[in-house]
């Protein structure tokens, strides 16, 4: 194979990665566009998702088999993520929804460190205080004239999103020590699925958009989540993990700036200094958490 041959090899999962990340901040502003209730916008998410997903599994691993509990349990996380994420995306900015729920590795890490009884290294004690303080930051940083129905609402349900999302990621590794990919993202959609659409209708959401544009974002939101989910799958079998963990912070980048040109949700000084403090804590608190003992 020619050194331009090898070259492009490699560099291919780094452009799949930056596709996923991108399609991924693609979310929040769909989740904008579906005139739907934001746990029933979910509940269409996988709905739409499901028989891509099955798909995948029957190419992939020969059929969806059964699912394990820790599956069940990712799907059950995965229902609460998106109901608490589409709420706050609904409260406050499109930017801060997005920075403030990506403090995941964050969660993830500290749990890692609390469960497996390891003490904290000082440096990722000082990445998640930088975190903490970027999330500050965007959050007073706001402005008397900040987008968003109750801006510190909105905030603080993208925090607690961060927190769901670390509880669906914990499971998801779990479930895939005995599945596949696709077979794990199938188990965990169908079973968030109902969860999503009980909570709909518990919380008298409107189940079905008003519009063909509503249906449109709606059915976005499921290619979206098979597309832009599965391409980083794909890639972060293929890259060094402090590579995947920066590349993939394309994501909230991508929404702050969709924000800013279809919504005019422009961040002010303040809140993009955060929105930058609070993601460089958290590739910091990744970088720290995977250094070998």
């Amino acid at each position: 194979m020619s050194r331009t041959s090898r070259d492009s090899a490699g560099a291919q999962p780094l452009v799949v990665l930056v596709f996923g990340a991108a399609v991924i901040g693609l979310a929040p502003i769909l989740v904008r566009l579906a005139d739907a209730g934001p746990a029933a916008i979910g509940f269409w998410r996988v709905s739409f998702a499901l028989p891509l997903l099955a798909l995948l599994a029957q190419r992939a691993s020969g059929g969806v088999g059964a699912p394990s509990r820790f599956a069940v349990a990712a799907g059950l996380a995965f229902a609460c993520d998106l109901a608490v994420w589409h709420y706050s995306i609904r409260f406050t900015s499109v930017a801060n929804a997005t920075v403030l729920s990506n403090l995941t590795p964050v969660v993830v890490t500290a749990a890692a460190w609390i469960f497996l009884k390891q003490r904290p290294a000082r440096l990722f004690v000082a990445a998640v205080a930088l975190a903490i303080a970027g999330a500050w930051m965007m959050a007073v940083g706001r402005g008397a004239h900040a987008p968003g129905a109750d801006p510190p609402l909105g905030d603080a349900l993208a925090l607690t999103t961060a927190f769901w999302y670390a509880l669906y990621f914990l499971a998801i590794s779990a479930a895939r020590r005995d599945a596949g990919a696709a077979r794990v993202m199938f188990w965990s959609s169908l079973v968030s699925a109902p969860a999503l659409l009980l909570a709909a209708l518990a919380l008298g959401e409107p189940i079905l958009p008003a519009s063909r544009g509503g249906w449109a974002a709606l059915a976005g939101l499921g290619l979206m989540h098979v597309a832009g989910q599965g391409s980083i799958a794909w890639a972060l079998g293929r890259l060094p993990p402090a590579t995947a963990s920066v590349v993939v912070l394309i994501q909230p980048v991508v929404a702050a700036i969709l924000g800013w040109l279809l919504f005019a949700e422009a961040l002010g000084p303040l809140q993009a200094l955060g929105g930058a403090v609070a993601l460089t804590g958290v590739v910091l608190a990744q970088a720290v958490s995977r250094r070998p003992a």
